[in-house]
């Protein structure tokens, strides 16, 4: 029993929030595809929510019929609705900035998720900070750290490293510059990024508060999706409103929309869901820095993507950012550990409190 505890709580979530990482880039990339043969964001983001939310709505139905499941009130309602607001609203400026540039250049902004999440666990008290502790030094460090390597991915674009239509002697003679205005597209899309990853953190946060009074992560997604399939509706309908532009072919747009809305926003959210309510928003945010790896990869080998070394040094110094956090929280939950074991209770010491009970049993 215990070693099945184990791999569910330890090991399992490992294994699928790798898979989902991959799976998330994969549908990034896919997309990409799809909006160079002209599909619109907006029109994108909307049919996605909208098949998650069709496939989701007899599934939820008939999940609550055959489990118990907590009750759904006014408040918990309200904070999931503004849960799809926040949601919607992250992903319309994402896809956004992703049609400006590449999955490349958001998998290297996305690592900025994990400081952010911080930085929101700290203010609303769910992660602890001591000024003169080791580990609370090492997660702010790591924060400014992974901040500061964003502006640089932002600014700073210099030679390509990759590049299929040039070849590397040529690519060796140019000089190594700053941001041109030519290449504006590439600071909007890094921006909008920002933001877009910014109100993802705020959703984690919020998510992982809705789920210790409402731990049904099926109903929460559910609503989630019904919530943001209208809201980026009539977005999309203001922003978009030629009718033509809504129209979908049996092409990639079509595969992407699907895929996106079945494994994105159905699949994903709701392993997102099972990982916050499990492990908490920090340890599901520290798995985002291995989306610039697939990305990369995936760029260069599907979307013919040129890689900057602007990219590479940004993306290394929120790297070495996250990972300060992440050492910082690892070292804070040895502390925790060693403090429990230094004053063991009946709790979190059970051999104890069976020895205790057994003598007791003998003396009597």
């Amino acid at each position: 029993m215990a070693r099945g505890w184990s791999f569910y709580r330890d090991f399992l979530p490992v294994v699928v929030l790798i898979g989902n990482e991959c799976n998330d880039m994969g549908l990034l990339t896919l997309f990409k595809a799809a909006t160079l043969q002209g599909m619109n964001n907006h029109v994108f983001v909307a049919y996605a929510y909208a098949v998650a939310t069709t496939i989701l709505l007899p599934v939820t139905f008939f999940s609550r019929r055959t489990r118990v499941v907590p009750p759904l009130s006014f408040s918990i309602i309200s904070k999931i609705v503004l849960l799809g607001v926040i949601g919607s609203s992250s992903q319309i400026l994402g896809y956004a900035g992703i049609s400006y540039s590449s999955p490349t250049l958001a998998s290297s902004i996305g690592n900025l998720v994990p400081a952010f999440t911080f930085i929101l666990a700290v203010i609303c008290r769910m992660e602890k900070l001591a000024a003169k502790s080791r580990s609370s030094q090492a997660k702010v460090m790591g924060s400014i750290i992974s901040i500061a390597g964003a502006f640089v991915l932002t600014l700073y674009k210099g030679i390509p490293i990759i590049n299929a239509h040039t070849h590397l002697s040529l690519l060796l003679q140019r000089p190594i510059i700053f941001l041109r205005s030519e290449d504006a597209s590439w600071a909007i899309a890094a921006i909008l990024l920002i933001g877009d990853y910014f109100l993802t953190s705020v959703w984690y946060i919020l998510q992982v508060d809705i789920l210790k009074v409402f731990p049904d992560e099926l109903t929460l997604v559910f609503f989630y999706n019904v919530t943001a399939t209208i809201l980026s509706t009539a977005v999309g309908f203001f922003v978009v409103p030629n009718p033509r532009a809504w129209k979908v072919g049996l092409d990639i747009s079509l595969l992407s929309i699907v895929c996106s809305g079945i494994f994105g926003k159905l699949m994903s959210n709701v392993v997102y869901a099972w990982a916050l309510h499990l492990k908490g928003a920090v340890y599901v945010t520290s798995f985002k820095p291995l989306q610039i790896v697939i990305a990369v990869a995936m760029g260069v080998m599907f979307l013919d993507d040129t890689l900057y070394i602007g990219s590479v040094v940004g993306a290394t110094i929120i790297s070495i950012g996250l990972y300060t956090v992440l050492w910082g929280k690892a070292t804070e939950e040895i502390e925790e550990d060693v403090g429990s074991l230094g004053s063991p209770t009946a709790e979190n010491a059970p051999l104890l409190q069976s020895y205790i009970t057994e003598t007791s049993e003998k003396n009597v």
